[in-house]
């Protein structure tokens, strides 16, 4: 590519997302993108503010793509299914894109992640998911904190080779998604509990 030719912020993100993808999140740096599109690092400035402002745009880059794949998988689906869906494609998701799934895991600035609809997204297809279960406040934040850690630390221990068990992780996996569906459909009220 020769210098500048096409450079925008969008080709910026995304080189920075696949950098990720073989770096890890955190080893992305505006110099080694510059390498990768053969400019100098001043170069990159007039699309991008810092590297705190790259690494917020990839994670809503990567918050983004993780929902449009969740939303495909639960379309029509509701119960154990919907779930099932979820939880396999955030998990696929995870294992493909190391990288990106650790962006995800980045908090945003609120007035960054207010353009994104995706991010709005990923939030209301959570909650819609789980009213299917008839949860409502504060039941609902409870129980999606349980999916997101649940989620989160299975993924994260099986891409670090934290499962040294014969046992293959798909078989546990399947079994992981039974018990949450089994504990969404008896989630215990909170009505006289507060």
């Amino acid at each position: 590519m020769s210098p500048r030719a096409g450079l925008t912020a969008d080709k910026i993100v995304l080189a920075a997302a696949e950098l990720a993808d073989e770096v890890g999140f955190d080893n992305i740096t505006v110099s080694a993108l510059a390498r990768k599109f053969d400019v100098k690092d001043a170069s990159l400035y007039s699309h991008i503010k810092n590297i705190k402002d790259l690494r917020c745009r990839v994670s809503i880059l990567a918050a983004e793509e993780k929902t449009t794949l969740i939303a495909a998988a639960v379309a029509g689906l509701a119960g154990r299914d919907a779930l099932a869906a979820y939880a396999n494609t955030w998990r696929r998701y995870a294992l493909a894109h190391p990288g990106r799934y650790a962006a995800t895991q980045m908090p945003v600035d609120p007035a960054a992640a207010t353009p994104s609809p995706g991010l709005r997204r990923a939030i209301d297809l959570t909650y819609r998911m789980l009213r299917a279960y008839g949860l409502a406040e504060p039941d609902l934040t409870d129980a999606v904190r349980l999916l997101r850690s649940t989620f989160h630390g299975y993924t994260n221990l099986e891409a670090t080779g934290g499962f040294g068990h014969s046992r293959p992780t798909e078989a546990s996996w399947d079994r992981i998604i039974d018990a949450l569906h089994i504990a969404l459909e008896q989630w215990p009220s909170t009505d006289n509990k507060e």
